[in-house]
């Protein structure tokens, strides 16, 4: 029989019970304030990390591209009439950024940088110190497009008794035929494959300093660099974080590193960046010394490729348009996720120009 006094232990029991399960599934309200201090310093810096601000158009009208996959042999004068005659049949399908491959006016080789190469400073130089300046410059004026001249091998002649310095240069012109930026190739082609290929381009040239961005006022910005720098994904990563549209690089990979990593390359610098990739090869000669492998390419912001040659001469184009860029960033928004209280923003303190 429950008792008067049994029925009173157990309603106090039951009330302890109740307190004690309230304290364990609510915090303590000093508890509640320490944990909230602990996480605002977190929650500001997430939503505080510098982007591109959504919405933003980089690239201000729609334009084509155009890659010359280009035949180039021993004979200069001949190299930048076939390389005219070319860019003004990319500009004939209304192409108005034409792109050229690396040492488009020479053959590839350390043993030909030197004969090749061209004094480019001062600026502008002479007919005589820089045929290839003056040929792009023309093409460029000529065809009213922008021009990016793939590259050549430069000369720094030295002050003194010392061997003089040789750069890969790429060269970008405007609609008028002015220079608007150069880069010298940053990093050097220096790689050793077993039963593949050996090659060391910092036997002959020297690297440059510094990430190229070029402005082109109808359009936005895009950056150039030469072939090896693709594998750097930090350029681009900069590149990007500055606003450019598309990265350009001409280049000339080899029948070994091409099919591994020459798409993928493209690809990877698309996807992580969420902007236009363009990669403009040589033609490939087996009878050269050194065999390039072609297959020039535009990869679009969410790493699809657009267009892709073989190995033969030819001139592939896209269309561009700032809309794709900005559905790419805001159905994946790396922009807005990006955790610069975790590692560093590279674009913070990167080494960028235009002109050396």
């Amino acid at each position: 029989m429950l008792t008067r006094s049994t029925f009173c232990r157990w309603r106090t029991s039951l009330r302890t019970l109740t307190s004690s399960f309230q304290a364990l599934s609510s915090p303590s309200q000093q508890y509640q304030q320490t944990q909230r201090c602990h996480f605002l310093p977190l929650l500001r810096k997430m939503t505080t990390i510098p982007s591109t601000t959504p919405g933003t158009t980089l690239l201000r009208q729609p334009v084509k591209i155009a890659c010359i996959q280009l035949s180039s042999g021993a004979d200069k004068p001949q190299n930048l009439s076939h390389a005219a005659s070319k860019v003004r049949e990319a500009a004939q399908t209304g192409a108005k950024i034409v792109v050229l491959p690396e040492c488009f006016n020479s053959p590839y080789g350390c043993d030909f940088f030197p004969s090749y190469a061209e004094q480019l400073l001062p600026s502008p130089p002479s007919p005589e110190q820089s045929p290839s300046y003056h040929a792009l410059a023309a093409m460029a004026r000529d065809n009213n497009i922008y021009l990016v001249g793939g590259s050549i091998p430069e000369l720094v002649p030295s002050d003194n008794d010392k061997k003089p310095t040789y750069y890969n240069t790429s060269l970008t012109f405007s609609p008028k035929g002015d220079l608007l930026a150069t880069h010298r190739k940053v990093h050097l082609f220096d790689i050793d494959i077993p039963g593949g290929i050996t090659f060391k381009e910092s036997d002959v040239l020297s690297p440059g300093n510094s990430l190229t961005l070029v402005d082109l006022p109808e359009y936005g910005r895009i950056a150039v660099a030469i072939c090896y720098d693709i594998r750097f994904p930090e350029l681009a990563m900069i590149a990007a974080r500055k606003g450019c549209f598309a990265l350009i690089y001409p280049g000339a990979f080899n029948t070994t590193t091409g099919p591994l990593h020459w798409r993928l390359q493209g690809q990877a610098r698309a996807m992580d960046n969420q902007i236009y990739v363009a990669l403009c090869s040589p033609s490939r000669d087996m009878s050269a010394g050194y065999h390039a492998w072609g297959h020039s390419l535009v990869v679009d912001p969410m790493a699809q490729v657009l267009v892709e040659a073989d190995e033969n001469e030819t001139i592939v184009t896209a269309d561009l348009d700032g809309a794709s860029i900005e559905k790419a960033r805001t159905g994946i928004p790396l922009r807005t996720q990006r955790r610069f209280d975790v590692y560093p923003d590279v674009s913070q303190e990167a080494q960028t120009g235009s002109k050396p």
